[in-house]
C-alpha cells in the first residue's frame, strides 16, 4: 500500500517494553494490509545472529563490542532493511544506532566522536523516519528486568550503568527531531494507542 518505504525505530532500555509494542505495531499493520519487515538489533540476518551469540559473552572489551553491534548492524542494512525500504515496505525495527551511542557511549565511555563515525558508515545513510523512544526510569526497567527471567550481560551492568544510558537517550533526545518520546510507565494499551497515532501520521505525511 505504501508508494514508499517507511523505517520505524523502537528504543529504550531493557525493560522498557520494546519487544511487546513492536509486535502490537507488526500486527497492526499487517491487519491494515501493509508489507512488513520485524527486525531487531543485534540479529536479523545468518550472520547478525552469530554475532548475538557472541555478543552474550561476559569477556568483550567495550570497543570490540562496539565493532560487533556496528557489523551485525550494517549486514542488517545492506541484506535486509534497504532492500525493504526500496520495495516501499514497512521496516519496523527493535533498536538502531541510538542504542549504540546511548549504551556503548554514555553506559560504556567510549568517545561519541568514534561511535558517530562508525554509526554513520554501518548504517550507510540509511535513517529512520521516526524513532519511538519508549521512556522509563532505569530503576523501573530493571526491576522489570528482573521479574520472570536472569538477566543478560547488559542487564547485569547494573543500576549506575543503566542510570548512565537512559541519560544518553535523554541528550540523544534533544538533539535528533525524528526521536518521539512514549511514556513507558503506562499500561501497554496506552502506550500502544499513541505509537499507532505516530506511525499513522508518519505514514500520512510520507504518502502525501
Amino acid at each position: 500500500m505504501s508508494p514508499r518505504g517507511v523505517f520505524v525505530v523502537l528504543e529504550g532500555l531493557d525493560g522498557s517494553g520494546k519487544s511487546t509494542q513492536a509486535e502490537r505495531l507488526v500486527a497492526h499493520l499487517r491487519g491494515q494490509r501493509y508489507e512488513v519487515q520485524a527486525v531487531e538489533e543485534p540479529g536479523g540476518t545468518p550472520e547478525g545472529e552469530a554475532i548475538r551469540e557472541l555478543l552474550l559473552r561476559k569477556d568483550l572489551t567495550p570497543l570490540a563490542e562496539l565493532f560487533l553491534y556496528e557489523a551485525s548492524r550494517n549486514q542488517l542494512v545492506r541484506r535486509v532493511i534497504r532492500p525493504a525500504l526500496e520495495r516501499g515496505e514497512i521496516v519496523v525495527c527493535q533498536r538502531y544506532d541510538y542504542s549504540t551511542v546511548a549504551y556503548q557511549g554514555y553506559g560504556r565511555g567510549l568517545p561519541l566522536e568514534l561511535i558517530e563515525r562508525v554509526n554513520e558508515a554501518a548504517t550507510e545513510g540509511v535513517r529512520p523516519d521516526v524513532v519511538l523512544f519508549l521512556d522509563v526510569p532505569a530503576e523501573e526497567g530493571l526491576a522489570r528486568l528482573r521479574k520472570g527471567r536472569r538477566p543478560d550481560r547488559i542487564e547485569d551492568e547494573g543500576l549506575r550503568f543503566l542510570r548512565r544510558v537512559e541519560r544518553g537517550y535523554h541528550e540523544l533526545r534533544r538533539r535528533r527531531p525524528e526521536m518521539v518520546r512514549i511514556d513507558g510507565t503506562r499500561s501497554p494499551e496506552a502506550i500502544f494507542r499513541e505509537i499507532r497515532g505516530v506511525v499513522e501520521r508518519v505514514l500520512k505525511r510520507e504518502n502525501e
